[in-house]
């Protein structure tokens, strides 16, 4: 595989060939990860739990969780996509959301902002929230991740309705499409949504070290996240920007343009 195409396009091999994500510091804001589980590798270097507490400034208390587990499936299921392609990444457990799969977006809000404030390079969001009065909130709280060189790579909302922050444009924003190989994405030229990932009937990592069959965005976006944290581990130089340019490059249905040379 070249590493720069004979129209001078940017090619997979320069953009993670040979790298594994080592170095690279990935958050998945979720249920929690299930430390243990054979799909993460021993990967997870720990986390928190964000809960909702009303007599706080922020509206949250966030506690150290240095052996994370997992209350439903979810957050492990995303953990272990990440791992399989990118599997010298280190793992972080960001517990924003209860065993009833239900959480307030002011936790949702506390988690993301400490995975910025501790420095995690990509950030996985494999949620949202569709509340429009926290719709500044969300905004102020990508971009600074944005200007702060972090990577945010967020699932749409698998019905048909505005959700955040995968709609913003300092963000990476991905959907499900059927494929089954894990480097196989698109890019989608008529956003919102941007890339297209394997999320349909995918088998992924679940509770009790098992593994079951599931479908939606959230399992598309870990598979960009994964391929953010190998290019990261590869340029950690390039910003957020750079690697959405390169995600363009490097999809499976880009077809560069031929570059017209001028006559002298």
């Amino acid at each position: 595989m070249q590493a720069i195409g004979p129209l001078g396009e940017i090619m997979r091999e320069w953009a993670w060939g040979k790298s594994t994500g080592k170095g690279v510091r990935v958050a998945i804001v979720d249920h929690g990860i299930e430390a243990d589980h054979p799909a993460v590798g021993g990967k997870v270097r720990g986390g928190v739990i964000v809960e909702y507490d009303g007599r706080t400034k922020t509206g949250v208390r966030i506690s150290d969780d240095p052996h994370p587990r997992d209350l439903f499936g979810h957050a492990t299921a995303c953990a272990g996509i990440i791992h399989g392609l990118a599997p010298d990444a280190e793992l972080y457990s960001v517990r924003v959301l209860g065993r009833d799969l239900t959480g307030r977006a002011l936790q949702f809000a506390g988690g993301l902002r400490w995975a910025i404030e501790n420095g995690m390079a990509v950030i996985n969001l494999s949620l949202s929230t569709s509340r429009e009065e926290y719709y500044g909130l969300f905004h102020e709280i990508t971009d600074a991740a944005y200007f702060k060189n972090m990577l945010l790579v967020s699932a749409v909302n698998n019905i048909p309705e505005a959700s955040y922050p995968s709609l913003y444009s300092s963000v990476i924003s991905v959907a499900a499409h059927e494929g089954k190989v894990p480097l196989t994405y698109y890019y989608n030229p008529e956003p919102p949504v941007e890339f297209g990932a394997p999320g349909i009937d995918v088998q992924v990592a679940w509770l009790n070290k098992s593994y079951v069959t599931s479908t939606g965005n959230s399992f598309a976006a870990p598979h960009i996240a994964g391929i953010v944290a190998l290019i990261r581990g590869k340029h950690p130089e390039l910003t957020p920007f750079q690697i959405k340019t390169v995600l363009y490059a490097c999809a499976s249905n880009h077809k560069p343009v031929a570059r017209k040379r001028k006559s002298k």
